[in-house]
């Protein structure tokens, strides 16, 4: 029976020369194999960064590891961190009354494609509750308004505390998270927006991009921050539209979008393949 646990290694630092020696040697002296490797270099900032995922000897658990690693870690100025792959993280899905992006989630979560715990799923609206519950995930409704919206954010931080969640989706949610929780669960939230933004800021984005003869739709997927749709992008694609698309087929092909760059935009947070450089991402993908 194999019972070699599975880690990841990622890691920021000033760049300098025996980076890649240094962290490759330490790993094998503890007996480790590196299955992956990927490193980048940031000219601009000096800075580099490095992902590695590699298979442990039997018993070694992560404070082992990080024990054995910490001298090499102390010497380069390492900011890092182990991630233990049998440990799936805790996803909380928020989401207002578009589900396009829920439903897509639900599916690969379902079907095994999203390596992640699915805890709950919570909303503004009950539309989507039965839809949730029938997946066996707990659906939790949180009304809000404009003067219950202190409470309301409340609710969704204790949520997030109650079941130890990593990571929560905004799977078009329709409400602005105030700068008090955005700095709570700072690095966290992913959210997922059409990439109009912000020519078409505001009500019935499709209907105004028809208007104007738009020749492609896309959409934006980034980490939120107190800057409303300004946090550093993690994923963005678009499609085509031609002169003959309707106005509803413009709608179509967005949500599409949509669905599909959240969908990578988690995966590669839940692989630990995002690395943070400034207001942008290194991502390995």
């Amino acid at each position: 029976m194999n019972t070699k646990a599975n880690y990841v290694l990622t890691l920021s630092c000033g760049d300098r020369k025996g980076i890649v020696a240094a962290v490759a040697n330490s790993i094998a002296s503890q007996n480790c194999n590196i299955c992956e490797s990927a490193q980048y270099g940031d000219a601009e900032t000096d800075r580099f960064f490095m992902r590695i995922s590699f298979n442990a000897p039997d018993g070694m658990t992560k404070e082992q590891f990080e024990e054995g690693f910490g001298p090499v870690a102390t010497g380069y100025g390492f900011d890092w961190k182990v991630h233990d792959l049998s440990k799936k993280p805790r996803v909380l899905v928020l989401v207002s009354q578009m589900g396009h992006c829920l439903n897509d989630l639900l599916y690969r979560n379902s079907t095994g494609q999203l390596p992640m715990d699915l805890v709950a799923v919570a909303s503004n609206h009950t539309k989507y509750q039965s839809r949730v519950e029938h997946e066996q995930i707990a659906f939790h409704y949180l009304p809000v308004t404009k003067e219950t919206k202190t409470e309301q954010e409340a609710q969704i931080v204790d949520l997030v505390e109650r079941e130890n969640i990593d990571l929560v989706v905004l799977a078009r949610y329709m409400q602005i998270l105030s700068n008090e929780l955005c700095e709570k669960l700072a690095g966290k939230v992913i959210n997922i927006h059409h990439s109009f933004l912000p020519s078409f800021i505001g009500a019935k984005p499709y209907h105004r991009a028809h208007a104007r003869g738009v020749k492609m739709v896309g959409a934006t997927a980034h980490y939120v921050t107190a800057d409303l749709d300004e946090g550093p992008i993690i994923e963005q694609d678009v499609s085509r539209v031609e002169h003959f698309h309707s106005v509803n087929e413009l709608i179509a092909q967005g949500r599409d979008t949509e669905s599909q760059v959240l969908a990578r935009a988690v995966r590669y947070h839940l692989e630990h393949r995002i690395l943070l450089n400034g207001d942008r991402t290194v991502i390995f993908k």
